[in-house]
């Protein structure tokens, strides 16, 4: 009888057979690729682009200004009024926003004001999943507290009335200093202009934001209420509590003027953009500048054309020297110099093998791209708007701040004052004839990405190469330690097997073969327990006069406690029925479902924030691919064991949150004044903006932190 030909086994498929090379080698790859992510981050000065205007219908600087002279006089006219209104401060609220209100009307604007009252960042967990607060007045706020801005509308002439651009300024109606005063002759200088133009095709609001609770906290009211719609008459959403609030301090009495100061609240049409005007309170020493704000909650950008245009008018036109935010200390770090002094040697070698390569740039340039890169993910990585900007990004429209610094001493003479409020309405004329020219919303250019400078930028389809680069060992060490833990069980109980059937011929299940869910069970509850800590603060909120430093103390106890019962429940004989003792391999599964929680947690944030997710993987994948039970690198007593021991206690200190947040604080703000507290009062304002990191904080690397001293603490 001719025996059968055995059936060949198949092939595996390329992509498997390359799982299976990646995972065999994991430690080569997890080094290469881990180092290959932070070059990759450092390499993102050197392949930044130059910014460039994608949507040629705004057109910036392709006609001359109108602003002149004339509207420049007016807005001293009323500079000096309000300075000579502020020098009785007994009436200087009310009369200031009388006084706006005037010269508003006095253009032919509809002018009406909006009463608003502060809101408390008071924690609830349900408005990280909905829409921006309604805004109703808590019931311990009292009804006499609160502000009240003024707005202005000029219809466009060629419009429909179905597009609007906002001009904002914030005005602390209490205490009005001169900085204030200019920027609010700015506004009008443009906004007088623009009452007479023949080519405005979108409405134009100016609203005079009260910056006496927060130069967001005007802003955010009045657009929470501009998307609101009220049914129940002139008057605001917090009628019912604030019987008074209709009787905004009289200001409606038209005291000035014979024209009418509209009851109610008046709205335009669909923001197309917004631009909020500051003048800084500190001088420039030579010349005068523009710093550009643009992030908002959640690490959100305006649309990358808006701040294209405005840095072009401004350097082409206008001769401002415009800037964005740094981080200083890196300025003078000896290792950034290097590493610049580096890449321009490459990029000269580059040059001279092949012209064609543009690759390589001063070492300057290189220091000063590094420090700007690293503040943008620095502020949205905080998920905190850096303006009132933000509150616009809540409703999905591009907006940015500019803080304009005059020249020292610039404002003293009367000439050069006139210069600088020539050039500044200029620039916010040219700014708002290029969106007037747009005829649907900002689409064509980036809204993810990373700025080096005013000038360049890092689209997210290169930065992202390097947070994949970052997190891709994770994946790759989890399933070579699940591997190896599976293989060293196999060949323990390779003497003994296990019966395949019991007495009565029924196949039987080893629940040893499915130990990972063990492990997968403790992860689940860590997470869980995470969830409950980022529910904390709304307790802790009901606490009555409580410090930050108070409540963190509190908040960092009742974590401890409710951990400590966790572990209590989870070690309890009925949760380990199954299990006699521990397995030696069990660590490693349980690092390994940990890396595959981190992985996936990161992912998803940096879909949500990617400088949240960037920074959070520069803490996290270290400490969790070095995790090692130090039970067991003690007995070793090598120098490697040694070594790997005192790397773990460092990233383990590091990794825990509130020391991660005041150690990037204090590198990025000095260490003079930071404490504890900073960590609270930073969750707070989390809260107020629904930040996402906040979320990513409690539920993925807090808790992945722990079982990452869980790991080190192991009984093996």
């Amino acid at each position: 009888m001719v025996a059968e030909k055995e059936t060949p086994r198949p092939k595996p498929r390329p992509i498997v057979q390359l799982g299976i090379f990646l995972i065999s080698h994991s430690l080569l790859f997890s080094v290469i690729f881990s180092t290959a992510g932070v070059l990759a981050l450092l390499l993102l000065p050197v392949l930044a682009k130059n910014t460039y205007i994608s949507e040629n219908a705004l057109m910036p600087g392709s006609v001359a200004p109108m602003l002149s002279n004339q509207e420049v006089a007016e807005a001293n006219r009323l500079v000096k009024d309000l300075t000579s209104l502020n020098s009785k401060p007994l009436s200087s609220a009310i009369g200031s926003q009388r006084l706006i209100s005037q010269y508003m009307s006095n253009l032919g604007a509809e002018v009406s004001h909006h009463k608003f009252h502060p809101q408390l960042n008071q924690f609830h967990p349900l408005h990280f999943f909905s829409s921006p607060d309604s805004g109703r007045v808590e019931q311990n706020i009292s009804c006499a507290l609160h502000g009240v801005n003024t707005v202005g509308i000029i219809r466009a002439p060629r419009g429909d009335g179905k597009e609007a651009i906002v001009l904002v300024t914030p005005f602390n109606s209490v205490k009005l200093n001169q900085n204030e005063a200019l920027s609010l002759a700015i506004a009008y200088s443009v906004f007088s202009l623009l009452t007479r133009v023949p080519w405005l095709a979108k409405d134009v609001i100016w609203l005079v934001a009260d910056s006496q609770f927060g130069e967001y906290s005007g802003v955010a009211a009045w657009l929470r209420d501009y998307h609101t719609p009220v049914f129940s008459g002139p008057g605001t959403l917090d009628a019912e509590m604030c019987p008074e609030s209709n009787n905004i301090y009289g200001l409606n009495e038209n005291l000035f003027t014979e024209r009418t100061i509209y009851d109610g609240f008046k709205r335009a049409g669909t923001m197309a953009a917004a631009l909020v005007i500051k003048v800084a309170d500190r001088s420039e020493q030579y010349e005068d500048s523009l710093s550009i704000y643009a992030e908002a909650s959640n690490g959100q950008m305006p649309n990358l054309d808006l701040i294209n245009i405005v840095n072009y008018l401004a350097v082409h036109r206008q001769g401002l020297r415009v800037k964005v935010e740094k981080f200083w200390p890196l300025l003078g770090l000896k290792l950034l110099k290097t590493l610049g002094e580096i890449f321009e040697s490459l990029g000269h070698l580059a040059r001279s093998v092949n012209p064609q390569w543009k690759f390589g740039i001063p070492a300057a340039d290189y220091i000063e791209g590094s420090a700007t890169l690293a503040s943008s993910l620095y502020y949205q990585a905080l998920g905190v708007p850096t303006g009132p900007h933000g509150a616009f990004r809540d409703y999905q429209v591009d907006a940015i701040t500019l803080e304009i610094f005059p020249k020292v001493s610039s404002l003293d003479n009367k000439v050069r004052q006139n210069d600088f409020l020539l050039r500044s309405g200029r620039l916010i004329e040219g700014v708002i004839r290029s969106v007037n020219n747009l005829l649907e919303k900002f689409h064509q250019s980036f809204f993810l990405y990373l700025l080096t400078s005013p000038g360049k930028f890092v689209s997210v389809g290169v930065y992202m190469i390097a947070f994949a680069l970052l997190v891709a060992p994770l994946p790759m060490v989890a399933a070579s330690l699940y591997v190896d833990a599976s293989n060293s069980d196999y060949s323990l109980k390779i003497d003994k097997p296990a019966p395949l059937a019991n007495a009565s011929g029924e196949p039987c299940i080893t629940l040893k073969s499915w130990k990972w869910l063990f492990a997968a069970k403790k992860v689940f509850f860590v997470h869980l327990w995470g969830s409950a800590v980022s529910l904390l603060p709304y307790f802790i909120c009901q606490i009555p006069s409580c410090t930050p430093t108070s409540s963190f103390i509190i908040w960092v106890f009742l974590s401890i406690l409710s951990l400590v019962v966790m572990y209590i429940v989870l070690a309890s004989p009925s949760s380990h029925a199954n299990e006699s003792q521990p397995q030696r391999g069990e660590w490693a599964i349980l690092k390994s479902v940990t890396l595959s929680a981190a992985f996936i947690g990161l992912c998803l944030m940096s879909v949500i924030n990617f400088a949240t997710a960037e920074i959070g993987g520069l803490l996290m994948v270290p400490m969790c691919l070095m995790a090692h039970p130090l039970k067991l690198d003690v007995k070793a007593r090598s120098i490697r064991t040694v070594s790997r021991v005192v790397y773990n206690l460092v990233l383990g200190f590091i990794g825990f949150p509130p020391v991660a947040f005041i150690v990037l604080k204090g590198a990025f703000e000095g260490f003079s004044g930071v404490n504890v507290g900073d960590f609270w009062s930073w969750a707070e304002s989390l809260w107020a903006w629904n930040s996402g990191t906040y979320l990513y904080i409690g539920m993925v690397h807090l808790p992945c932190w722990v079982l990452c001293i869980h790991i080190l603490f192991h009984r093996c």
